[in-house]
């Protein structure tokens, strides 16, 4: 944004102007260049920030669907290089592309919808991990599992500690439901948004179930 200098006989209410007309341009011109990548297919990654009742969540997607969700306490920089790395360089905030994903987001948090719908892009996970976050989506909505019954369920029964990482590395929390899977003493066990924002989201569930 420009910085425009007004003097003690200036106006604060042009100066005010002034500032709300340079961002509602710089918002025109993000429109134009969204619109364009995407008509020229060379937006690769789409991101948005979104707010909900555990914090500001950071959503991504390509076009096969979500591949990220961060939570707030993840270095936003460090999460969108990382896209830039692993999947593309061609990465920009574009809203419109997660409208699904973050209306679907929303109404999880409001307890009207106890699964999602949006496509999944799971290419952030390989091989056994992977594995374990399509069982994830098995676990129904305001149950649990136990790190033990998810490795037996995935083929590797003695393979709970992996289960644990598996989970920890998630990058499609909430909608891919980690938080689902707890110790087999039934305390929580470790989550990567935080003990207390697992505790929260399995609440949601127990009274919205």
């Amino acid at each position: 944004m420009s910085t425009i200098r007004v003097d003690n006989g200036g106006s604060a209410s042009m100066f005010a102007s002034l500032l709300v007309d340079d961002a509602e341009a710089q918002r025109r011109l993000h429109a134009r260049l969204v619109a364009s990548a995407t008509a020229e297919g060379i937006l690769d990654v789409a991101y948005h920030a979104i707010d909900t009742p555990i914090g500001s969540l950071l959503l991504a997607a390509t076009d096969q669907g979500l591949v990220r969700v961060a939570f707030g306490s993840e270095d936003r920089e460090s999460v969108l290089s990382m896209l830039a790395e692993r999947i593309s360089p061609r990465v920009l905030n574009a809203p419109g592309r997660l409208d699904a994903a973050a209306r679907e987001i929303d109404e999880y948090f409001e307890g009207r919808r106890n699964s999602f719908d949006v496509p999944l892009d799971f290419r952030l996970a390989q091989g056994f991990r992977r594995a374990v976050l399509t069982h994830l989506l098995e676990i129904p909505y305001g149950d649990t599992a136990s790190y033990a019954s998810v490795a037996a369920r995935s083929g590797k029964p003695k393979a709970a500690r992996a289960v644990g990482s598996a989970c920890a590395t998630n990058p499609i929390p909430v909608v891919v439901p980690c938080h689902r899977v707890v110790r087999s003493d039934g305390t929580l066990g470790g989550y990567g948004g935080g003990p207390q924002v697992k505790e929260i989201l399995l609440d949601l569930e127990a009274h919205h179930d």
